[in-house]
C-alpha cells in the first residue's frame, strides 16, 4: 500500500543542459550555451534568446522555462559582456562586443546539430524550419539585425545586411529606438546604437513599457516603440502600462535590475509571446487570437496591443 505521508514525486516536464560549448575561433572565449527543452514531443520549434547587458545563459528563467514548458526549445548563449566572464573594460574586444553578440546568435544557428546531439534525449526532435529569435534590451538590438535591422555608420549609411533567412520571427523586448536622440554619453560610447528599421521585414512582436525611461535617450518611453513604427511588414506592438525596462521582472525573480516587479505583467508577456510564436512558427493562430481578444475585453488591462 502506498505511503500516504510520502512526499509526492515532482513532475518534470522540461530538461535543461549547460554549459554546452561551441567553438568560436577569433572570439577569445568559446561560446557557452544553455539549452532548455520539453521532455517529450517532436518537430520542436526553436527560440534563440539574447540576454541583456551583463546577464548570461542563466538569466531570464521566467521566459526560458515557460517557453520550454510550452513546447519550444530555448537556446541561450552567454555573450562576452556577461558579468560571469568579467571582461576588462580595456579588453580589445570591448568596442566590438555588439558585433560579437550578433556572431554568437549566428554561431548558435550554425551549431544546432551540435547542440541537439549534446543534450540527452533531444536528438532528432528539432524543427530547423521553425526558428525564432528573441532578446531583451541589448539582446533585442542584437537579434533585430537577424530580422533585417541595420546599423548606420557615421555618415548615416546602412551597414552590412546581417539578416538570416533561417529566422522566421522575432520577439523584441524593450528594444531601443532610433539613434537621432541619443544622449551625448550614449552617442560617444555606443556608436552602434544607430539602427535603421527600414529593412527589418521579418515578422516580430515588439514589447515596450510606457514607463521605460532610458538614460541613453533624450526622449521618453515612446523611444521604445520606434522598432514597430519604423519597420515594414507584419509587426505587433504590446505596450505595457506602468512597465519599466525590466517589463515586470522578465530577467529573473527577485533580481536587483527589476524596478517594477509585477508577476501579473510577466504572466501576460509569457502568454502573449507564446501565443504569438505559435502563430508565427506553427501557423496556429487560435491562441494568438484568443490572447488578443482577452486583452481587448479585459476591464482592467495591463496594456494595449496593435498590429499592422
Amino acid at each position: 500500500m502506498p505511503d500516504s505521508n510520502a512526499t509526492p514525486a515532482p513532475v518534470v516536464s522540461v530538461l535543461s543542459a549547460k554549459p554546452l560549448v561551441l567553438p568560436a575561433p577569433g572570439r577569445g572565449d568559446d561560446l557557452q550555451v544553455r539549452v532548455s527543452a520539453p521532455i517529450s514531443g517532436s518537430a520542436l520549434p526553436v527560440i534563440v534568446f539574447s540576454h541583456g547587458f551583463g546577464w548570461s545563459m542563466d538569466g531570464y528563467a521566467p521566459l526560458a522555462d515557460h517557453w520550454a514548458a510550452q513546447g519550444f526549445v530555448v537556446v541561450q548563449p552567454t555573450h562576452l559582456d556577461s558579468r560571469t566572464l568579467a571582461l576588462p573594460a580595456d579588453d580589445p574586444r570591448t568596442p566590438h562586443i555588439w558585433r560579437h553578440r550578433i556572431e554568437d546568435i549566428t554561431r548558435v544557428l550554425d551549431g544546432l546539430d551540435t547542440l541537439e546531439a549534446a543534450v540527452p534525449g533531444l536528438a532528432g526532435r528539432l524543427d530547423r524550419d521553425r526558428v525564432a529569435v528573441a532578446g531583451h534590451s541589448w539582446g533585442a538590438q542584437t537579434v533585430s539585425t537577424l530580422l533585417g535591422a541595420r546599423v548606420l555608420d557615421a555618415d548615416g549609411a546602412p551597414g552590412e545586411d546581417l539578416s538570416d533567412p533561417r529566422v522566421k520571427a522575432g520577439v523584441l523586448l524593450a528594444l531601443t529606438g532610433l539613434g537621432d536622440d541619443l544622449t551625448p554619453f550614449a552617442a560617444e560610447h555606443f556608436p552602434f546604437m544607430r539602427p535603421s528599421f527600414a529593412t527589418m521585414t521579418t515578422p516580430a512582436l515588439v514589447v515596450a513599457g510606457d514607463s521605460d525611461r532610458s538614460h541613453l535617450s533624450t526622449r521618453g518611453p515612446d523611444w521604445f516603440t520606434d522598432p514597430y513604427t519604423y519597420s515594414p511588414g507584419a509587426k505587433s506592438l504590446l505596450t505595457l502600462f506602468g512597465a519599466e525596462h525590466s517589463l515586470g521582472g522578465i530577467p529573473g525573480h527577485d533580481v536587483s535590475e527589476t524596478t517594477d516587479a509585477s508577476p501579473a505583467r510577466v504572466a501576460l508577456i509569457q502568454r502573449l509571446t507564446t501565443a504569438y510564436l505559435r502563430d508565427a512558427l506553427q501557423g496556429d493562430g487560435t491562441a494568438w487570437k484568443a490572447a488578443i481578444t482577452a486583452l481587448d475585453t479585459d476591464p482592467d488591462p495591463l496594456g494595449t496591443l496593435r498590429s499592422k
